[in-house]
């Protein structure tokens, strides 16, 4: 038998939570899209590339634009909710993305005015 020490090592509980807790948190930040990201592969097949409305869907469901007025005097909130929650025959989004993209796409969405 052998004295010299084990090559494999054991990791304490406390140990083993605390780096199942920095992969969930660092896994969460790298993954986390930006708002414009979001809004192209969630938003623009009906909303088109500028909030236009202005694609094949957007056009058939009478989309108003993401630039407009009416859309624009809403609060961040009140975006969100319709985001979260859809609208008409817009999708509800709250199982697809979490608050924090959602405030994102909203960020975007305010953004498509200038």
């Amino acid at each position: 038998m052998s004295d010299a020490p084990s090559s494999s090592k054991s990791i304490s509980p406390s140990g083993a939570r605390l780096a199942i807790l920095l992969t969930l948190l660092l896994s969460t930040y790298t993954l986390a899209d930006n708002g414009a990201d979001i809004y192209k592969t969630r938003c623009s097949a009906c909303h088109g590339s500028k909030g236009a409305g202005d694609t094949m869907l957007g056009k058939n469901l009478k989309l108003r634009s993401l630039t407009s007025d009416d859309v624009q005097k809403q609060s961040d909130s009140e975006l969100a909710i319709i985001i979260d929650r859809g609208k008409n025959r817009m999708p509800p989004f709250d199982r697809k993305l979490s608050k924090e993209q959602i405030g994102e796409v909203v960020k975007y969405v305010r953004s498509l005015k200038k």
